[in-house]
């Protein structure tokens, strides 16, 4: 009898008796595929305040550096201050030309990332964890995002009565913009483009993410 007979037989009816895992909803790479930045939004879709906080209640559950948990958030929708927002931000960077958000796409709803302590390293790594959390759980809600750093701070934070610091903006609603992912070698431009209506985002491939290949 082989050395490693019962082993094997012992995995073989494990597996056989293994009960079947049932995938249930969205998986992850599904909600990262969906997930991505819009620039123009449905205006007849109104994001409610209950919207909002569902969104920011997963950054209940999320890890922090530290155990922290310095982040707050401040909760804009079309009744409560999104018409001072907006002229304070800039969007879509890498196509000037298109003066972005067009004419009657802007964004009305908003969540503000901010800090009651100053900003740092450790709370720069949590701001990441939480807009991308964030992120996905809007879309899993069936809205999209578009995260924002490019603001006028003291004028945010003086337009809305801030008691903390704004470190990024993260736009909500029914995005409008059609949005493909597009391979591209690790040397390669990486800006964003648009062609035929279509918004093309280059990303680079995994064999060029990995450093040490098979």
């Amino acid at each position: 009898m082989a050395d490693n007979y019962l082993e094997k037989r012992y995995e073989e009816t494990l597996g056989a008796n293994r009960p079947k895992v049932k995938r249930i909803g969205n998986t992850v790479d599904t909600l990262l595929q969906r997930s991505r930045s819009h620039r123009g939004y449905n205006k007849n879709y109104v994001v409610s305040r209950a919207e909002l906080e569902r969104i920011v209640s997963v950054c209940t559950k999320l890890p922090s550096g530290c155990n922290q948990q310095v982040l707050r958030y401040w909760l804009v929708n079309k009744d409560s201050g999104a018409d001072c927002v907006l002229p304070l931000v800039k969007m879509g960077a890498a196509l000037p030309e298109l003066h972005l958000p067009l004419p009657g796409t802007e964004p009305e709803a908003f969540i503000v990332c901010c800090s009651v302590t100053p900003e740092s390293k450790l709370v720069d790594i949590d701001l990441g964890i939480a807009l991308q959390s964030m992120a996905l759980k809007a879309v899993e809600m069936g809205l999209n995002t578009l995260m924002i750093g490019a603001f006028n701070r003291e004028k945010l934070r003086e337009a809305l009565g801030l008691p903390c610091e704004p470190l990024m903006l993260m736009a909500v609603g029914k995005g409008t913009d059609r949005i493909e992912l597009v391979p591209t070698d690790a040397d390669s431009p990486r800006a964003y483009y648009r062609r035929d209506s279509v918004h093309y985002v280059p990303k680079v491939r995994l064999d060029e993410l990995i450093l040490n290949h098979a």
